[in-house]
């Protein structure tokens, strides 16, 4: 190709973007934090930056962090002679706060208040401990060794067979036949301890539970008999329907029932380290208290903390930043000014979390102030996210930040504040109502039922309607899904 073929072209394009300044994506974040990340955060970024400093609550008010950034904005800065841009500091050599951000609404997260327990033997190794001291050929041992390594935390063989006689194969080298892996599975793995290790589903789990109570029993024979050849009609709770297969009483059915029920559906969840969870405490954001029959809302002193540049590190700067022909201390005056830069910065983000925080809370006050002096869930108004933004000014989205994970100390207990933001509906009498308000009422009639004869959703329909709550059957159904009760059919008991 000659020189003459080539042709140069040039474009001009205007685009328009928008950028997150680090100081927002710093609040964003900090925002979003409940009270025990906010105070882990926090010792972080006391940790990284020494600039940044806690304020002792016996030092004078004098000595506040507002005293140490006026004096640090008018002392000794000045003196550098340097382009430096913070925003280079900032996305260079950060902490992960200043530029981690989720890009999606918080408001549809949910909180899991649990830690994670990592103690214990897990099931993985209680298992090949005792396969290993059996009396197993080499060879099936290791394919014994390989299907334990398939089972799920509950103790479940979820892959096909065909999958794992394929997987010995590629992986192993062993070549074998689906029927093998099935009797090495039925003969070795789920003769171990717990008792329904090894299954292939829920029903397999029971029987095999059921099988190792050798007893002569009729009861359990009789609910050994119903999960082996039975347990649709278990499951769909058709009761009538075992009892004449069986031609047995109601009371002999009862009394299998019971026994089934003492199986556990989950073998493994008391050896994997995975699913042992420990209850974490809930520290509460906020601090509601009734007086005069007005709710004083306040944050928690732990989102208050009292925080200040550095003084030491305000004179450190002043003394690099005289020697201008020093590159060395040039170089380190820099870095000290990008640590002072980052303790203010992080001093502004704070405040402005507590005032977002403080302005939110007041403002679910303000909607919920009836619910909060009665605690009655019943009193609880229509809210959603853009209410509490059309008061306090803020976006939809940064309020949705703020009610992700926090919880209120009430007079009436803990609050989840998330827990507060419902739809509204109409009832009979033109007033709006919370469909929190409905969902209670609907619990209510459930709680009541006749459990031998549960009410139909279209039942239901109508004891609503009689309290002035005019729904739809489809609706109904809804908001029993979410308050997960099962239909009438599988909330039958005998």
């Amino acid at each position: 190709m000659t020189n003459s073929n080539i042709m140069l072209k040039q474009n001009l394009q205007l685009r328009l973007g928008q950028k997150l300044a680090p100081q927002q994506i710093q609040l964003m974040k900090l925002i979003q934090l409940h009270t025990l990340e906010f105070e882990e955060e926090l010792e972080r970024e006391l940790e990284e930056n020494p600039a940044l400093e806690k304020v002792n609550e016996e030092e004078s008010k004098e000595d506040d962090y507002t005293a140490a950034e006026e004096a640090y904005e008018n002392e000794g800065t000045e003196s550098i002679e340097t382009d430096f841009d913070v925003n280079d500091y900032l996305y260079d050599d950060e902490p992960n706060y200043k530029t981690a951000s989720s890009n999606y609404s918080a408001d549809d997260e949910e909180f899991d208040n649990q830690s994670l327990l990592t103690e214990g033997q897990t099931l993985y190794d209680y298992l090949l401990e005792q396969i290993r001291l059996s009396t197993v050929e080499e060879e099936d041992l290791k394919i014994c060794e390989y299907v334990i390594g398939n089972l799920d935390t509950d103790g479940y063989l979820r892959r096909d067979i065909k999958s794992i006689v394929d997987d010995l194969a590629f992986s192993q080298g062993i070549y074998t036949t689906i029927e093998r892996v099935t009797y090495i599975l039925e003969n070795y793995v789920q003769k171990l301890d717990p008792p329904g290790v090894g299954a292939r589903d829920l029903r397999e789990c029971l029987l095999l539970q059921i099988e190792k109570k050798v007893s002569s029993n009729k009861t359990v024979i009789l609910a050994g008999n119903i999960l082996r050849n039975q347990f649709d009609a278990l499951a769909n709770k058709h009761y009538n329907k075992i009892i004449q297969k069986y031609d047995i009483e109601e009371e002999d059915l009862k009394d299998a029932l019971e026994e089934i029920a003492k199986l556990s559906p989950k073998v493994g969840g008391n050896f994997d380290t995975q699913t042992i969870t420990i209850n974490q405490e809930i520290i509460p954001d906020f601090v509601l208290q009734v007086k005069d029959n007005q709710v004083i809302p306040t944050l928690n002193n732990k989102n208050a903390p009292s925080l200040r540049v550095s003084d030491e590190y305000k004179e450190i700067l002043t003394t690099y930043s005289h020697d201008k022909k020093s590159a060395e201390h040039k170089q380190a005056a820099l870095f000290i000014k990008q640590k002072l830069d980052a303790a203010k910065w992080y001093i502004d983000a704070i405040n402005q979390r507590q005032n977002t925080l403080l302005q939110t809370i007041t403002a679910i006050v303000k909607l919920q102030k009836d619910y909060f002096i009665s605690g009655d869930e019943k009193n609880i108004r229509p809210m959603i996210l853009k209410d509490v933004a059309d008061i306090t000014g803020f976006d939809i989205s940064t309020i949705s930040r703020v009610v992700k994970s926090k919880y209120a100390d009430t007079p009436n207990g803990i609050v989840y504040l998330k827990n507060l933001f419902s739809d509204s509906l109409t009832n009979d009498d033109g007033e709006e109502v919370s469909t929190k308000e409905i969902k209670q009422h609907l619990q209510e009639a459930i709680d009541k039922e006749n459990k031998r004869k549960p009410c139909t959703d279209d039942a239901l329909v109508g004891i609503l309607k009689e309290k002035g709550y005019n729904i739809a059957r489809r609706t109904i159904a809804k908001y029993r899904e979410q308050l997960n009760i099962p239909v009438a059919r599988l909330r039958k008991e005998l």
